[in-house]
């Protein structure tokens, strides 16, 4: 048998790498980059406003006609809890003393959103090839608008569970996440950590359980690791933490795509 080609056949990419939509870390430089180079290119939505991603992906219009994935979260956000904040800082209070540090200065933190009505207009507008979640998909309403616009649905499934799920509920193609991934974990239906395989042991497992072709995910930054995973049966591999040593990554240059402003905004 031999590799399965259906998504490049699908997207018309010539290698079969995808480039993992890292918040922060990937603005339209790196989904340039990676695209030209006949890989398919994405872009982290989901710490940008409608006017950033407006901007982002016209820029990387300008520079490439090749495919594009436009990434969004479907978490719930979490209500802040004062007390509990107050208590990991008492908890770790010596360290503040003796670097110095104030025990009442507010943490920063950085908002991620999830996918709305807002966000689903610039889909619908923009039309990237492919429209990508974490955390599972958006409720059906919103997910069988997307559906409408005709672009491919990808999500994240850290479980065979969550990858016969992702399948039932539309998507076209399934990440499947080993505990290998960095980043954010993309469990949806359990939080139990003792679910979760490693990519080499879940891939094929996902693989068995769905008809769509299954991306390979975590811990694969080689040649080799594409080679093994295409012969467990992935169609293409996602990798991310390896593209942070690109010159195009914002991971060190002090600015990323959350934090440029644009008069589209």
């Amino acid at each position: 048998m031999g590799p399965d080609t259906r998504i490049q056949d699908l997207l018309g990419i010539e290698l079969p790498t995808l480039l993992a939509p890292m918040a922060g870390a990937v603005s339209s430089e790196l989904a340039i980059a990676v695209a030209e180079a006949g890989r398919r290119g994405s872009l982290p939505c989901a710490m940008l406003s409608t006017g950033q991603v407006r901007a982002e992906l016209a820029r990387i219009r300008q520079r490439t006609a090749r495919p594009i994935n436009l990434n969004f979260f479907c978490h719930h956000s979490p209500a802040v809890d004062l007390q509990w904040e107050m208590a990991w800082r008492e908890r770790l209070s010596g360290y503040y003393l003796e670097l110095g540090l104030d025990l009442k200065a507010p943490v920063q933190s950085t908002t991620r959103t999830p996918f709305d009505g807002a966000m689903w207009d610039l889909v619908v507008e923009l039309r990237p090839e492919v429209v990508s979640f974490h955390f599972g998909l958006p409720d059906k309403e919103l997910l069988a608008h997307v559906k409408d616009t005709g672009e491919k649905i990808q999500s994240s499934a850290t479980t065979v569970d969550e990858a016969r799920w992702l399948e039932d509920a539309g998507c076209d193609t399934i990440v499947a996440q080993g505990y290998e991934a960095a980043g954010h974990r993309g469990m949806f239906l359990t939080q139990d950590i003792s679910t979760q395989l490693g990519t080499f042991a879940l891939v094929p497992q996902v693989v068995d359980a769905v008809k769509g072709p299954v991306i390979a995910a975590g811990g694969i930054a080689d040649a080799r690791g594409i080679v093994a995973a295409s012969g467990l049966g992935a169609s293409p591999v996602q990798m991310g933490t390896t593209y942070l040593f690109c010159p195009e990554s914002t991971i060190g240059s002090g600015t990323s795509a959350s934090t440029e402003e644009s008069s589209a905004s």
